[in-house]
């Protein structure tokens, strides 16, 4: 076997040992299957589940509207002339696609310096802690899916404008969200003991 061969086939099972948290699960519309390909996902949002009191199945459909539960994921390239890229729509990254100024927010008031958006337990964190600032601020119940979702797209001062009223597709969204965390809740009920 020649060198070039050997060194490949190392890269590619380092690459599949290594890697593997950072792949979204197979199947997104099935918790239990989540559970069981991702078991630090359910560790994660079970911790932020008793920090601060976002259920699980709430966190689950947030991420999964917000990223497929891909660790890297980003908003598309602006474009001028339909061409040229010119930078991304906004600064929004990682799981929970959390704008560099929240984050860095985020960072400050929970003293947690060292997270990143790209980590599962840092990005369900965040949105545990951001949810809960939805309902001091907003008065949202944290098991309101549909408008958890919608203040955590428009911002809270956004939200409390009702800015998302003239947004169709935002409130269709939110509606899926809110139709994907039930989905998530039942299935979680039905799971063998994963949570």
């Amino acid at each position: 076997m020649s060198r070039s061969l050997c060194a490949l086939i190392l890269v590619l099972l380092a690459a599949s040992c290594g890697g593997g948290s950072k792949i979204p699960p197979r199947d997104l519309d099935n918790a239990c299957s989540i559970a069981k390909q991702r078991p630090d996902y359910i560790k994660a949002f079970k911790k932020t589940e008793r920090k601060w009191g976002v259920p699980v199945h709430v966190q689950m459909a947030t991420i999964y509207q917000e990223s497929r539960y891909r660790a890297e994921a980003r908003t598309p390239h602006k474009y001028v002339l339909g061409v040229l890229p010119m930078g991304r729509q906004s600064s929004a990254y990682g799981y929970s696609q959390a704008l560099d100024g929240t984050w860095k927010e985020y960072k400050k008031e929970t003293g947690r310096s060292s997270a990143k958006r790209d980590r599962i337990r840092d990005a369900s964190d965040f949105v545990g802690w951001y949810m809960t600032i939805s309902r001091d601020r907003n008065g949202i119940s944290l098991g309101d899916a549909r408008n958890q979702y919608l203040a955590y797209h428009e911002g809270h001062t956004g939200f409390a404008r009702g800015s998302y009223n003239s947004k169709t597709w935002l409130l269709r969204t939110a509606d899926n969200v809110a139709a994907r965390a039930d989905m998530y809740r039942r299935q979680i009920a039905s799971c063998p003991r994963r949570f």
